[in-house]
């Protein structure tokens, strides 16, 4: 059994299960950006095909590996891999549904207590010096805890509801978009209550985005939502980049339609220097805050993740149908 890795080497080694199937495997890796050629050359006659979350997995390349079984995200997002060529031919496409679901939320949540209390520029203040003289401003300014916010989370999936369950205790009152609303008893479960989309952006301190990327969801946030948005108000995506409408962001910060955001993904990645929300005008560069796409990538996250990819490896091989198949495949057409 030929198995090709797309993605960093150093760290599917290191999470790498302990199963049997592994007996069987052959591994071939591949740095991410490696062109479709190569990697047909060296792995044309491939069963399994392991790739990054980030990593693209186009049309020619899995038309090209006849013997193909299996594609598997690394992660929980897909939207690089083309998974309607897959379909077509009978391929599964797999991701690992909610393994970060806990992490996330916990980095959302970092960066809505971020926000909050300043603490980008707080840290920076104390170490130039200047602890004593902020700390007065901001009893006159005022700091605003989690509990006096309105939480709005658009999307309502595992990391949602991993988000929900933590906020809960921080005493703050929680709101909700999705497509389909929630039945009262799940509602209930996480005491929230369900919004319509802009009546969410009218009502909420703290807005957190939890959808994937599709044609719909691409620049969800534009300027007609942020317009909509208290002045008050943060945004904050642990979700995807291609979300956020870059410019109509950074315009909004700067004429002060929101009073912050903050970002753990940024598109596109890897974020540069040049981007839009990140060259912010010094006055306002403060109330934004990054961090570098970290939410998911726990050392747990890896160990459930590998552990799930192998088993649906082991699955495919014994012509078992794996977990989590994004791309509606039933069953492998046999070649």
């Amino acid at each position: 059994m030929k198995v090709l890795v797309i993605g960093n080497e150093e760290r599917y080694k290191k999470y790498i299960p302990n199963k049997d199937i592994l007996e069987e495997a052959e591994i071939v890796y591949f740095p991410i950006g490696t062109n479709d050629e190569e990697i047909i050359d060296m792995g044309h006659d491939a069963e399994i095909l392991l790739v990054d979350a980030i990593a693209p997995v186009s049309q020619n390349l899995i038309k090209s590996l006849p013997n193909l079984r299996l594609i598997h995200s690394e992660g929980v997002g897909y939207n690089a891999i083309d998974i309607q060529t897959a379909k077509e031919l009978g391929i599964y496409v797999c991701n690992n549904k909610g393994v970060n679901a806990g992490a996330v939320a916990e980095q959302t949540i970092l960066l809505m207590l971020g926000l909050l209390r300043k603490v980008v520029p707080g840290d920076r203040n104390v170490r130039e010096g200047n602890q004593i003289q902020t700390k007065e401003k901001a009893m006159i300014e005022g700091i605003t805890e989690l509990a006096d916010c309105k939480v709005g989370l658009i999307g309502f999936g595992d990391i949602a509801k991993a988000t929900a369950t933590r906020l809960h205790p921080f005493e703050c009152t929680l709101y909700y978009y999705s497509r389909t609303r929630l039945t009262k008893e799940v509602e209930d479960q996480y005491h929230i209550t369900y919004l319509e989309l802009e009546e969410l952006a009218q009502t909420c301190d703290i807005i957190s985005i939890h959808v994937p990327v599709t044609d719909e969801t691409t620049e969800m946030i534009n300027s007609n939502f942020l317009k909509k948005m208290k002045k008050t108000a943060f945004l904050v995506n642990t979700a995807r980049g291609e979300i956020v409408d870059n410019i109509a962001l950074r315009e909004a910060i700067i004429d002060g339609e929101i009073y912050g955001a903050g970002f753990d993904t940024v598109y596109p990645e890897p974020t540069t220097r040049d981007n839009p929300i990140v060259d912010l005008p010094l006055e306002v560069a403060d109330k934004v805050i990054f961090s570098p796409h970290i939410g998911g990538i726990t050392s747990s996250t890896f160990y459930r993740a590998h552990s799930n990819i192998w088993s649906n490896v082991e699955a495919v091989m014994n012509d078992q149908r794996p977990n989590y198949v994004v791309n509606g495949v039933l069953k492998i057409k046999k070649n």
